[in-house]
């Protein structure tokens, strides 16, 4: 592992960017970063049954698309509030021809507040119909896998196929200073108290020996990764 300013880099193959992985989680964990950010990393980072260019390509395609609107959060489709904007339009009318100028100006407004998230949901809707497929297809084509929240940025990219392996680099940062160093401290602990392997899932590798044609190491060896 390298350490700089710009995150913790692994350069191996892919169970050598796994262990990086569970390693830097565990010591995020160990470091008391238990949060929804802290669950999105876990779910994102890299499995020992798993492929780059499936199963992390899905993910991050995933974890990049475009948040939901208000209209979308409220589980409101843009028809929905489209009719809602013409009924206080209608209201504002009505409020009008009773001489209320204020009630009237309120209904208006709420109306064109309606119309504008109708229009945000649907061209978020419109953006999500094409970018999983023009990121999978071809962002990933030309740049690292990514993944980038208030706790963690990561980036994981196959750099060339090395003797029985591929070889991958994979970077993480830890976006708090104070967080970063005791997760710095933690990585250089666990290398001299935990045995190489999986930190936090060693039960899963006969799972990756079945699909990925992972061999398990024998008394903390090294494994062999046929993953791409």
């Amino acid at each position: 592992m390298e350490e700089s300013v710009s995150g913790f880099k692994c350069r191996g193959t892919w169970a050598d960017i796994v262990e990086h992985g569970e390693r830097i989680t565990r010591a995020l964990r160990d470091g008391g970063a238990e949060s929804q950010a802290f669950e999105e990393w876990n779910e994102w980072r890299p499995k020992s049954h798993e492929r780059l260019g499936e199963d992390v390509n899905q993910k991050t395609a995933e974890q990049a698309s475009v948040a939901e609107g208000e209209g979308e959060k409220a589980g409101k489709n843009p028809d929905e509030d489209l009719r809602t904007a013409g009924e206080k339009l209608s209201e504002s009318y009505e409020r009008a021809e009773k001489g209320d100028n204020g009630g009237a100006v309120e209904h208006w407004q709420d109306s064109i507040n309606y119309v504008a998230r109708a229009a945000d949901s649907a061209g978020r809707k419109a953006l999500r119909a094409v970018e999983d497929t023009v990121y999978r297809k071809v962002m990933t084509q030309l740049a690292p896998y990514y993944f980038d929240n208030e706790l963690v940025s990561a980036n994981i990219q196959k750099t060339a196929r090395g003797g029985d392996a591929d070889q991958f680099i994979f970077e993480v940062n830890v976006n708090d200073d104070e967080l970063k160093d005791a997760v710095s401290d933690r990585l250089s602990t666990y290398e001299d108290s935990i045995d190489r392997w999986h930190v936090d899932t060693e039960k899963e590798t006969e799972i990756a020996e079945v699909v990925e044609g992972v061999e398990p190491p024998a008394n903390g060896g090294e494994s062999k990764s046929t993953t791409n």
